[in-house]
């Protein structure tokens, strides 16, 4: 003769309880403040992701009057934004790119290209 036992607790089964029946996912204290820690962190690496492709920090230069310039042979944007630039030579490639409304960075001998001033 075979005995067949069940154990079954009404309170403590897990069956069909739902997704909200243990939101801690089984985890204890410390496991529940490492999951924030690193959810955390990856909150602020995104938000500084997404600051940095908006350009938030970029110093942008104010100007008023261009000068036109033709490009020599050989030279390329770099060469020419610093030429011409004061301080900070990414800033001025930027500004004259934009100012011309370049995709790139390549620029063709004898294009012309208009340059501010400051």
């Amino acid at each position: 003769m075979s005995a067949v036992t069940f154990n079954a607790v009404a309170s403590q089964s897990s069956v069909n309880q739902g997704f909200l029946a243990n939101p801690s996912g089984g985890l204890n204290r410390r496991g529940r403040f490492a999951r924030t820690l690193v959810v955390a962190s990856l909150a602020v690496v995104m938000a500084a992701g997404f600051a940095a492709q908006s350009g938030a920090g970029e110093q942008v230069l104010q100007t008023s009057s261009y000068l036109t310039v033709v490009v020599p042979a050989g030279a390329t944007l770099w060469s020419v934004a610093s030429a011409y630039s004061d301080g900070d030579v990414q800033a001025m490639v930027e500004v004259i790119r934009e100012a011309n409304n370049l995709n790139g960075y390549d620029v063709a001998a004898g294009a012309r290209l208009k340059v501010p001033t400051s």
